[in-house]
This record gives structure tokens, C-alpha cells and sequence, in this order.
């Protein structure tokens, strides 16, 4: 387990993906805001990507996320689009309901930072965000990340185009105490 100040971040486990299934992936508007695509349910039986990890993929790396005083799974985090040649890759995550507001964002994206940068060898990160999250800005902000530019429009979100920021951050740039 990789771990933060706060949260840890593991290997997905089977108890998991009932409970990120109903709080994450069924909320049609946070699905919707978190998701590149329109939302669409999620059967049981699938073993749709966003819930299952299968290792096959060597451009995504998925964690769920565990509050480290009662190991609780408070959410999901990845690493995708993992580019070994380039020594990049973006940053996604998302918190149950009830785990927002505590602090445990910006330590995620301080553990992933960690996960990309000292195990993996990468050599700039990335975050793609609504321009309306602040929570997420905050937490990539705290954690070094830099504003590169606003994509106008370009995502489709329940009925309205919404404006993305785009953050980056390079290796050499990051301070593994930044957060505050």
C-alpha cells in the first residue's frame, strides 16, 4: 500500500465495487462531471474497466482509496495514459460523498505524485478538471501543480458545455511537503 497522511492507496478488492458502483458510478451527476462520456449504468455482472482492474492495461494504474486510521474505502484513484516514452501520464480521482471535504483529495494526489514520479519514473504529471472544481483545483494546487490553460467548452456535462482546466506539474517542480 502506498501511503499519505491520511489515506492509503491499494489494490482494488472484490467488497469494493459494490460500494464505488452505488456511490461513485450510479450518482448520474457526479458520473457525469467524472466520466469523458455520457453516463450509462453499470449492470452487476459487468465487469466494466472503471470498476474492475484486470492488470491488462499498462496505461492505467487503479487504486481504491482507504482512510489509514480504520482502512474505510473512501474512493477511487488513478494514474492513465501512462506514456513511458514521453515519461508522462494524468491523474484522476474521485471521492465518495461522504470522504469529501476532509483533506483526503489533496493527499491522494500527493500519493499519486509520489507513485508517478519516485516508482514509476515519470516526468510530468497532469490534471484535466472542470473549471467549477474547486476542491479538485485546491488539491492539485496544494500539491505544486501549476495552471497551464482553460479547454473553452469542451466538455459535455448533463445538458451544458463547461470550460476544463488544464494543471501540469514536472518532476523537478515538485515538492513532496507542498501540500499544505
Amino acid at each position: 500500500m502506498l501511503k499519505g497522511t491520511k489515506v492509503g492507496l491499494r489494490a482494488r478488492y472484490e467488497d469494493d465495487i459494490p460500494v464505488l458502483r452505488t456511490e461513485l458510478y450510479d450518482d448520474v451527476a457526479n458520473a457525469a462531471r467524472a466520466e469523458a462520456g455520457p453516463w450509462r449504468p453499470i449492470t452487476p455482472d459487468s465487469k466494466d474497466p472503471r470498476l474492475f482492474v484486470d492488470g491488462k492495461n499498462d496505461g492505467v494504474v487503479q487504486f481504491s482509496v482507504v482512510e489509514l486510521a480504520g482502512d474505510t474505502l473512501v474512493g477511487t484513484a488513478t494514474l492513465w495514459g501512462i506514456d513511458n516514452h514521453n515519461r508522462c501520464a494524468h491523474i484522476g480521482l474521485g471521492l465518495l460523498p461522504s470522504a469529501r471535504g476532509k483533506g483526503y483529495g489533496t493527499d491522494v494526489v500527493a500519493v499519486l505524485c509520489h507513485y508517478g514520479f519516485v516508482v514509476r519514473g515519470l516526468h510530468r504529471l497532469q490534471i484535466e478538471t472542470l473549471s467549477d472544481n474547486t476542491a479538485m483545483l485546491r488539491s492539485a494546487e496544494r500539491n505544486g501543480f501549476v495552471r497551464e490553460g482553460v479547454l473553452r467548452s469542451s466538455a459535455w456535462v448533463m445538458g451544458e458545455f463547461l470550460d476544463e482546466v488544464l494543471l501540469g506539474l514536472l518532476v523537478q517542480d515538485w515538492k513532496p511537503d507542498a501540500k499544505s
